[in-house]
C-alpha cells in the first residue's frame, strides 16, 4: 500500500477503506509517513470530505493508536462530558460535581486552553496545590474516595489526534467537519466512557459559528458515538455571549463556586449547567428526564454539589479553603473597561472577549507560555444591557498591569451600540439524542 496511492484517491473524490485509513494514521503516529503527505491527504480531505462511515473509520483508528482508559473498577454506568469549546465556560467545575452528588461516578479527563478558550485543567490548578497530572492508580483512588475526579489527558491517550492536530493547525485544515468529529470522538472514545453528553458551542466565541455547523459537528458525533455502542445526548448551547460573568481561570473557579455555594448565579450558566448535569443523569440510568432535571437540581440547592467539589480538591491535594474563602485564590490588580458610547449593546464578539483575556495572561499565545492564573475579566455588561457613556462594562485583571491597554482596545472593538433592545438567543438551541434513547 503506498501513500501516493491514498492522497490521489481521496484528491478524485473517492472513498478510503478501513485498511487505507488505519495505514495512514498509524504510519503517521510511529513516524513512517512524512508530514508533506498527510499534509497533502488532510487538504484533499477538507476540500472532498468524507462520510460518515470514513469519519467513524478514523475516528476508530485515532482511538486505537494508543492505551484505551479501563473504567471497570469504577462501578456503575460511567458518564462523560465534553465541551467544544467557548469562553467563560467553567460548566465542568459545576456540573460534574453535581451529578457525583447524586451517586454518579464522574471519571473525566480534560485538556487545556485552546486559542481564545479557556481549559479545565488551566482552571483547576489555579486552586493552590491541586494535582491534575495523576497516575491511573491515583486517578482511581481520587474517584473512589470523592466520587468524581478531574485530571489532564495523558500522552497515552490517542496519540494520533495529537500529532495530526498539531499538522492541521498549522496546515489550514482544522475547520473541517470530518477532521473535527473524529479527533473529539477519537479521544472521547478513548477516554473509556459507558456514555458521553456533548455540549456543543454555536456563536461568535466558539468554533462553530453558525447553528447549522453546529448541529452538523453534533449529529455527526453523536452518530459516531452510537456506532461504537456509547449512549450519547448532544446539547447545542449558545456562545454568542460570554457564559457567565468571569472569564480567567480562578475567576472562574470563583463564579463556579459561587454558583455552588447557591450565593448568586447569571442565569444563563445555571441554566446550562442543570442541562447538561441532567442529561448525564440520564445516560447513568438515574431516572427520567423530569426525574434527573429535579435531582441536578436539588443537588444544587441542597449544597451537595458544593461538597462534592470540597471532596474531589481535597482527594487531588488542592487546598479547601480556598473554595471556603475565595480570596485565598490568585488574584491582581484590576482595571475598569468604560463605555465609550450610550444605548444598548446590541453585539458582542466573544471571540475577541477571549482574546482580550488571553492578552491579560489567561491563556498561551504558544505553548511555552506561562499562565497568569489571577488574569481574567469580569464581565458587567453583555449583549442586551443598557448603559451610559463613561459607564464601566468590564473589570480586567493582569499581575502585570502593561497588558491593560490593549487588551482593553481588543474588548471595546468587540462591542456594538445601538438604540434598540436586541432580541437574544436562548442558552440552549436543541438536544440531540443518539440511538434508542
Amino acid at each position: 500500500m503506498r501513500m501516493y496511492d491514498i492522497i490521489k484517491k481521496k484528491k478524485e473524490g473517492g472513498k478510503l477503506s478501513r485498511e487505507e485509513i488505519e495505514f495512514f494514521v498509524n504510519g503517521y503516529t510511529n513516524g513512517l509517513i512524512p508530514d508533506e503527505q498527510i499534509s497533502a491527504l488532510l487538504m484533499a480531505i477538507c476540500f472532498r470530505s468524507m462520510d460518515m462511515e470514513e469519519t467513524a473509520m478514523l475516528t476508530q483508528a485515532i482511538t486505537s493508536s494508543g492505551e484505551v482508559t479501563d473504567l471497570s473498577p469504577i462501578e456503575g454506568i460511567k458518564v462523560d462530558k465534553h465541551s467544544s469549546g467557548g469562553v467563560g465556560d467553567k460548566t465542568t467545575l459545576i456540573v460534574a460535581p453535581l451529578v457525583a452528588a447524586c451517586g454518579v461516578k464522574v471519571a473525566k479527563m480534560s485538556g487545556r486552553g485552546l486559542g481564545h478558550t479557556g481549559g479545565t485543567i488551566d482552571k483547576l490548578e489555579s486552586i493552590p496545590h491541586f494535582r491534575t497530572s495523576l497516575s491511573p492508580a491515583e486517578f482511581f483512588d481520587a474517584v473512589k474516595k470523592a466520587g468524581l475526579a478531574v485530571a489532564g489527558q495523558t500522552g497515552d491517550l490517542a496519540p494520533a489526534d495529537k500529532k495530526l492536530y498539531a499538522l492541521r493547525d498549522v496546515t489550514a485544515t482544522v475547520d473541517c467537519l470530518p477532521l473535527i468529529a473524529s479527533s473529539i470522538m477519537g479521544k472521547k472514545l478513548a477516554s473509556g466512557a459507558d456514555a458521553i453528553v456533548l455540549d456543543v458551542k454555536v456563536g461568535n466565541g466558539s468554533f462553530n459559528k453558525t447553528t447549522e455547523d453546529g448541529l452538523a459537528l453534533a449529529d455527526a458525533m453523536v452518530e459516531i458515538g452510537t456506532r461504537a455502542s456509547k449512549k450519547m445526548i448532544a446539547v447545542i448551547s449558545d456562545m454568542s455571549r460570554p457564559l457567565g460573568r468571569q472569564i480567567g481561570n480562578a475567576l472562574e473557579v470563583k463564579e463556579a463556586v459561587s454558583l455552588l455555594r447557591a450565593e448568586e448565579a447569571d442565569p444563563a450558566l445555571k441554566e446550562l449547567c442543570l442541562t447538561l448535569a441532567a442529561s448525564m443523569l440520564f445516560l447513568a440510568e438515574k431516572g427520567n428526564e423530569e426525574e434527573c432535571r429535579m435531582l441536578a437540581e436539588n443537588a444544587l440547592l441542597s449544597g451537595e454539589g458544593y461538597l462534592a467539589l470540597r471532596r474531589m480538591v481535597e482527594a487531588q491535594g488542592g487546598d479547601v479553603r480556598a473554595l471556603d474563602d475565595p480570596l485565598l485564590l490568585p488574584s491582581a490588580e484590576g482595571y475598569d473597561v468604560l463605555s465609550p458610547a450610550e444605548g444598548y449593546i446590541t453585539d458582542m464578539n466573544t471571540e475577541r472577549y477571549g482574546t482580550a483575556a488571553l492578552m491579560l495572561g489567561a491563556g498561551r499565545n504558544c505553548k511555552e507560555d506561562k499562565i497568569d492564573a489571577a488574569a481574567g475579566i469580569t464581565v458587567y455588561k453583555k449583549t442586551g444591557d443598557y448603559v451610559k457613556r463613561g459607564e464601566a462594562i468590564a473589570r480586567l485583571y493582569a499581575s502585570d498591569t502593561a497588558r491593560f491597554e490593549d487588551s482593553e482596545k481588543t474588548l471595546l472593538n468587540a462591542l456594538s451600540f445601538g438604540t434598540t433592545k436586541p432580541n437574544l438567543p436562548p442558552i440552549i438551541h436543541r438536544v440531540i439524542k443518539g440511538g434508542a434513547l
